[in-house]
Parts: structure tokens; sequence; C-alpha cells
């Protein structure tokens, strides 16, 4: 267990790392620790506060067929931004688009490895 753990972990701070080179306004001051220390702190973020959120959301996510998804998750990186002085976001629109590339790319990377690593990783 403790190692899907540090993979997932090093799966999120590849994909934060991805989502700062491609999304303009989205840097990452520091080098290796400060990034994987915004990945446990975005983590810590989406396993604590994300699932009241979402419960809370969940009428208007329907409404919007999930849509909403997409803020809710924004919300989240900047609410991790906001506890971390190694993260530094632009605008809402920008925070929303760095959001949709973790998520894609956490997804296609967890995939990925879990091919190598056994289908517990999944």
């Amino acid at each position: 267990m403790l190692k899907q753990l540090v993979i997932v972990w090093v799966v999120v701070a590849a994909a934060i790392a991805l989502a700062a080179a491609i999304v303009p306004s989205v840097e990452i001051e520091g080098g290796v620790v400060s990034l994987l220390g915004v990945a446990l702190i975005f983590g810590l973020v989406n396993a604590l506060i994300g699932p009241l959120i979402r419960l809370i959301s969940l009428p208007l996510t329907a409404v919007t067929l999930g849509l909403f998804g997409l803020v809710i998750n924004g919300a989240l990186l900047g609410i991790t931004a906001a506890l971390t002085d190694a993260l530094d976001v632009g605008g809402v629109i920008s925070t929303i688009l760095a959001a949709v590339v973790i998520s894609a790319v956490t997804t296609l990377l967890v995939l990925f490895v879990g091919r190598f690593f056994g289908p517990e990783i999944d």
C-alpha cells in the first residue's frame, strides 16, 4: 500500500509539473522537493475538502451535466495555491485549465503505470 501511495504521489507531482509547463500563468517555485510538497498538499486538499465541496455542489453539477466539476477541481487547486508559497496560479480560467490538465495527465499516467505495477495502482 505504501508503494502505491508513493507512486500516485509522484504521478500527481509529474502532472502538476506538466500543467505548470503547459499553462502560462501557473508556476512552481523551487525544485523537486517543493513540487512534491505541492503534490502532497494537493492530495490532502482533494482528500479532506474535496468530498465535502463535491457533495454540497452535487445539484449544480447534475444540472450542468458534470461541467461544474471542472470549477470544483479549479477551486481545489486554488485552495492548494493559497496554502503553499511554492505554487502560483493565475486567474480563474487558467486555474481551471491547469486542473483539467492535472486530472487528465494523472488519469493517463496512473493507467500507464498500473500496467507495469499491477492492477492495485488503478
